[in-house]
């Protein structure tokens, strides 16, 4: 069996997609008369200031000589990469390892780039060490996702799958014509089982992207089957080609346990803590929250990590603005420059009461302050009271997961509907 690694073909301004890259080398491997077994779609570390929108790095396995797989995907990737960006450095890796028997040193590096930063010296250091076979473009940056892509059929254990369709060379970079209904009736047929296709709340058809690249649209799912018979009810104009991939998305693989002592910029994490501060909105609409540990650090004050959802995240914001100082929550997110941008949150436990000022029990008004630490008196009564009172609090959260809509999650990001979490979960569509 060959493994081929590539990965950094595409541009932020230029449009291609590694994916498309990867569906091309497939299908010219097959041509040959070769196998391919699968295609591996892998989302590394979100949080890397250099990715593209979904920093996704492309695997395929075949029975291909690999010889002749290094001259097919590297005649590829000389065609198709955009490396008219300065910023696009493609890389290629292939080896004739057995993906389910890549050595430990490959799965570590690929579990290493989806939850922490790699340099590409720390990729060539290795590929000399094993002896694949390598290719690059620029300073070769591509090599870290593609060696990471090259591991990770042996590093990961949880798969989901997408089913990419892929527009006519002819309509790239014009506006794609999906029919809207076509594709909300398609996504309720293949709920739950097929998720993220639509964002109801939004009215916005998630699986059509709008970029200039070849991706006409991309269905994502537990069920191979169930994804591709939604692709096939959406009505469009011509697809021209169709790859199916394996993929860790939907997986949350890129979540460290960490604590608010311990969390650091460019990674993602999932902490415990407490709600510190009242929830804030701010210029733009994005809304942040003081998370605090339980305990003191050294100089007695807790730990403090902002925690904020942005404005795109849509209907998300209104779960952290219902949030009070004293709720108990498990916050996931990547972190950069000290906030952790919110993906999800479990609500452990929370506040039921609030101290109010007492209310006289003859006059029922409230009781004006007595003076500093002498209670509460109703001036017209007389009546008193030693301290503040308590009373029901009413909220509009309960325990358990809550999430961002469908049109703000990360490719990586675990919908809710997937199940498998600690808490009963409130799940967007």
């Amino acid at each position: 069996m060959t493994v081929v690694g590539l990965d950094d073909t595409d541009s932020r301004d230029r449009g291609m997609c590694t994916t498309y890259v990867a569906a091309r080398i497939a299908e010219r491997l097959r041509r040959g008369g070769t196998a391919v077994e699968r295609c591996l779609l892998v989302r590394l570390n979100p949080a890397v200031e250099y990715k593209t929108r979904g920093n996704a790095a492309l695997a395929i396995h075949t029975d291909a000589d690999p010889d002749r797989a290094f001259d097919i995907a590297r005649e590829r990737l000389e065609s198709l990469a955009e490396t008219a960006d300065e910023r696009t450095h493609p890389g290629l890796v292939v080896t004739d390892d057995a993906p389910d028997a890549v050595a430990d040193d490959v799965s570590a590096f690929t579990r290493q780039a989806i939850r922490d930063h790699l340099e590409i010296a720390d990729a060539v250091a290795l590929l000399e060490r094993r002896g694949y076979r390598s290719w690059h473009v620029g300073d070769g940056r591509g090599r870290i996702g593609a060696l990471a892509a090259v591991g990770a059929w042996n590093a990961l254990s949880e798969w989901t799958t997408e089913y990419i369709s892929y527009r006519e060379s002819d309509r790239w970079g014009t506006p794609r014509d999906v029919d809207r209904e076509s594709v909300f009736a398609a996504a309720d047929r293949g709920y739950p089982d097929v998720w993220d296709t639509v964002d109801r709340g939004e009215g916005e058809a998630v699986c059509v992207p709008h970029t200039p690249g070849p991706i006409l649209h991309g269905i994502r799912g537990d069920d191979p089957d169930a994804v591709r018979d939604v692709a096939d009810r959406i009505e469009s104009e011509p697809v021209a080609s169709s790859q199916s991939f394996v993929t860790n998305q939907g997986t949350d693989v890129h979540l460290r346990k960490g604590t608010l002592e311990s969390v650091a910029d460019g990674r993602a994490y999932r902490v415990d803590g407490r709600v510190a501060s009242d929830p804030e909105t701010r210029r733009g609409g994005h809304v942040f929250v003081d998370l605090e540990g339980e305990t003191g650090t050294c100089d007695g004050e807790p730990r403090r990590l902002e925690c904020a959802a942005f404005e795109p995240t849509k209907r998300f914001r209104d779960r952290v603005r219902a949030l009070r100082v004293g709720d108990r929550l498990t916050v996931c997110g990547e972190v950069a420059r000290g906030t952790l941008k919110l993906e999800k949150f479990a609500v452990r436990d929370l506040v039921t009461t609030e101290r109010v000022t007492p209310t006289c029990p003859d006059c029922e008004r409230r009781m004006k302050s007595a003076g500093r630490n002498q209670g509460y008196r109703c001036r017209d009564c007389g009546t008193s009271a030693d301290g503040k009172a308590e009373r029901p609090l009413e909220r509009d959260l309960e325990r358990g997961w809550y999430e961002v809509p469908p049109c703000a999650r990360r490719h990586i990001a675990k919908p809710l509907v997937r199940g498998g979490f600690d808490a009963p979960t409130h799940p967007e569509r």
